[in-house]
C-alpha cells in the first residue's frame, strides 16, 4: 500500500517536473520573429503588458488585460475556419497560460515577483500563440492600418 502511494506520489512529480520543462523548452525554442509581427496588432494588449512589467507596481490591470486578450484569441480560434490549437505544442501552452493564471492567483499577494513572473510567461504565451493564428491566417501584412 505504501510502495503504491510512494510510486503514485512519485509519477505525480515526474509529470509536473515533465510539464514545466516541456513549456519552458517551448517559450525559449520559438523565434522572436513570429511574434513580432503579433506585436504590430493593436486589437491584442500582450505586448503594451510586457513593455510596462518592468515599471508596473500593479499587477491586476496587466492581469485582466491578458486575460481579454486570452478571451479574443479563444474566440478567434473557435469561431474561424483553420485556425485551430492542433498541435501538441499549441495545447501545452494553453494549459501553461492557465496554470500561470492560477499561480498569479496564489501568489498576487504573498510573493508579487513570482506573480510577476507568472505574468510575463503568460504574455509570452500570448504572443507565441497569436503569432502562430497569424501564421496560420497567412496574416503578414501590418494590422495597425486596418484596426
Amino acid at each position: 500500500m505504501i510502495a503504491s502511494i510512494l510510486i503514485i506520489a512519485f509519477s505525480l512529480v515526474l509529470l509536473v517536473y515533465w510539464f514545466r520543462y516541456s513549456c519552458i523548452l517551448l517559450l525559449r525554442g520559438i523565434p522572436e520573429q513570429k511574434s513580432v509581427e503579433a506585436t504590430n496588432d493593436s486589437r491584442f494588449a500582450f505586448p503594451r503588458v510586457q513593455a510596462s512589467l518592468d515599471g508596473a507596481t500593479e499587477l491586476d490591470p496587466l492581469h485582466r488585460s491578458l486575460d481579454q486578450d486570452f478571451r479574443l484569441l479563444q474566440y478567434l480560434v473557435e469561431h474561424a475556419a483553420g485556425l485551430r490549437f492542433d498541435s501538441i505544442e499549441d495545447r501545452l501552452l494553453v494549459i501553461d497560460y492557465k496554470v500561470m493564471r492560477l499561480w498569479y492567483h496564489f501568489t498576487r499577494l504573498v510573493a508579487p515577483e513570482q506573480a510577476r513572473h507568472a505574468v510575463a510567461e503568460r504574455a509570452a504565451i500570448l504572443g507565441i500563440l497569436v503569432g502562430r493564428i497569424h501564421e496560420r491566417a497567412g496574416l503578414t501584412a501590418d494590422l495597425t492600418a486596418q484596426a
